[in-house]
């Protein structure tokens, strides 16, 4: 694949302005929501790639305030699900009610018709319930009574589940996982960070007004949706590919994992690859947009072997040690 020319003409144009957009929907949301760049950036191009986003943090960090500043700045519409043992599916996805003045029932949306939803603690409410909500990421429509109603996109899941507490929480399965395009660990700020954030709250504006105040909005619905139409027409030359598929392939036979990715994996893997290669305004993907994504990609698609769990190996670790043993493709 040449690649000296691949930035120039009409295409290269147009990724230019997607990396300048980027670069200042993250300065916008950089105004209000401090630190956390890389889980920024990685929230976008999943949104971008048309994939969901599994976040592993305690609370207190900000993944609410994110949501509105994301909504905000790319001009979409965003809501919250806060899940809870007794959440039925009909609670996201809307009902029929009945309506006295004509006489009929007629459907009521629920919240999950917007476009960036966070679903708080999605593995608090039973099963069936986070099954309704995977089912509808999955499909992008909600059927109720026989009657289909699409959700309009872009459609972006920000679903959240606390590392600490067990108690009381239901275990996502394996195949539901992998519904997810990322898994994406948020860890505590900066000593530095964190006083910017206390500073943010001894403003006297209160915090949701200065989001409305000073995000300012940068797309629209319509926008985002081509630029994802963008990010597909991405190139891929097929030594990545072959490189994407020795990654995911080695995972099934590493000593450490009693599980190893399944194809999906390479699919989020080239997918979320594109859009990165679209984000530094390229229309060619190179080894290491894909080398970016390993841990965000792979973590939640491969289980650790308990006697690598005793030995105190970790996930993130072992996908580290897959990568070093995969020859990097010189294109």
């Amino acid at each position: 694949m040449e690649t000296t020319d691949a930035g120039h003409g009409m295409d290269g144009a147009r990724f230019d302005e997607v990396r300048a957009t980027i670069d200042a929907v993250l300065a916008e949301a950089a105004k209000i929501y401090v630190g956390q760049e890389e889980f920024v950036r990685l929230a976008l191009a999943a949104l971008f790639a048309g994939g969901h986003v599994l976040i592993e943090s305690v609370p207190g960090l900000g993944k609410t305030l994110l949501v509105r500043i994301l909504g905000e700045a790319l001009g979409c519409r965003f809501g919250r699900i806060q899940f809870t043992a007794d959440l039925m599916p009909s609670d996201i996805t809307g009902q029929p009610v009945f309506d006295a003045r004509t006489q009929e029932f007629r459907f009521r949306p629920g919240p999950v018709f917007t476009n960036i939803l966070l679903a708080d603690e999605i593995n608090r409410s039973p099963a069936k319930t986070h099954a309704a909500l995977l089912e509808i990421m999955q499909e992008g429509r909600v059927t109720v009574d026989g009657t289909t109603h699409p959700i309009e996109p872009p459609f972006l899941v920000l679903a959240t589940q606390n590392p600490v507490e067990s108690e009381g929480t239901y275990a996502l399965p394996e195949a539901q996982l992998d519904r997810f395009l990322f898994k994406l660990v948020i860890d505590y700020p900066q000593p530095e960070e964190e006083d910017a954030i206390l500073r943010l709250h001894c403003r006297p504006e209160r915090l949701e007004r200065q989001v409305e105040t000073a995000i300012r909005p940068l797309l629209d619905a319509a926008r985002v949706v081509a630029v994802q139409d963008l990010c597909r027409r991405v190139r891929v030359d097929d030594r990545v590919i072959a490189y994407t598929t020795a990654i995911v392939r080695k995972t099934r036979t590493w000593p450490a994992f009693t599980l190893g990715a399944s194809p999906r994996a390479g699919i989020a893997l080239v997918s979320g690859a594109r859009v990165l290669a679209a984000f530094a305004g390229r229309s060619y993907v190179v080894p290491d947009d894909v080398t970016d994504l390993v841990l965000p990609a792979l973590r939640h698609r491969v289980i650790l072997s308990p006697e690598a769990e005793v030995a105190g190996q970790t996930t993130d670790g072992e996908l580290a040690a897959v990568l070093k043993t995969i020859e990097v493709p010189r294109l």
